[in-house]
């Protein structure tokens, strides 16, 4: 029989924050994947680091964080041809997620790949924009109010357009966008609600007004804006 593929969500760096179910499925697991981003240590395994078993084989998956889109394509596919020999082998796989595994994750497109030919699972894990808006006690939604993420990386203009229509927002992605999209909230008149939160749930954590940022943002760096006062 083949073995089960399980993308598992570990959440945004505080172990703590894994739910019960990751650290099971996880503990079970004949082979733990990860994703290792041009050769950088996992942070995902970092996180799972205790719930995984001595007896797990480890399976690093090499995956390089850049626009290029064949590249990213040609690495999925490998990926996917790894994990395929072991769930061929009857080995069940847990492939770990940062966050979610189903938001804006590598495993959307491994899971694309396979579950035509195996089973395969999601545990779903707490987002960092979650983590964000506890650490700065700030609502995401009430009421009416609409809540959206928004990738960064969006040209002004589309992130002018889908940063208009929400009351409260989560800009993931902004690293080296930084400097654009403060001038794109300062046009919308959200720049002095906008907080950056970077490392989320680590030893690492910080926060700080993004009008304070004078360049670039870390790679795991969120920035909150939450809807105005209450009426």
């Amino acid at each position: 029989m083949n073995g089960t593929l399980s993308g598992v969500g570990v959440g945004p760096g505080d172990p703590e924050l894994m739910t019960f179910l990751a650290w099971r499925v996880i503990g079970a697991a004949d082979v733990v994947a990860f994703i290792g981003a041009d050769g950088r240590p996992s942070r995902a395994q970092s996180t799972a680091a205790a719930a995984i078993r001595a007896q797990s084989v480890l399976l690093p998956i090499d995956m390089p964080m850049r626009a290029d889109p064949d590249a990213g394509q040609a690495a999925y596919d490998l990926a996917a041809t790894r994990i395929t020999r072991h769930l061929q082998e009857g080995r069940n796989v847990a492939f770990l997620c940062e966050g979610d595994p189903l938001l804006y994750g590598s495993f959307i497109y491994l899971m694309a790949r396979l579950q035509d030919r195996f089973t395969v699972e999601v545990v779903p894990g707490l987002p960092s924009f979650a983590a964000c808006a506890a650490v700065l006690r700030q609502p995401l939604g009430r009421r009416s109010e609409s809540f959206g993420i928004v990738p960064g990386t969006l040209p002004d203009d589309a992130l002018r357009a889908r940063l208009a229509v929400l009351d409260s927002v989560a800009i993931i992605k902004a690293g080296r966008h930084a400097s654009r999209i403060a001038a794109v909230l300062d046009g919308l008149g959200m720049l002095e609600r906008a907080m950056v939160v970077e490392e989320v749930s680590t030893e690492r954590q910080a926060l700080r007004p993004l009008t304070t940022v004078p360049g670039d943002l870390p790679y795991f760096a969120t920035i909150i804006i939450p809807a105005g006062d209450p009426a």
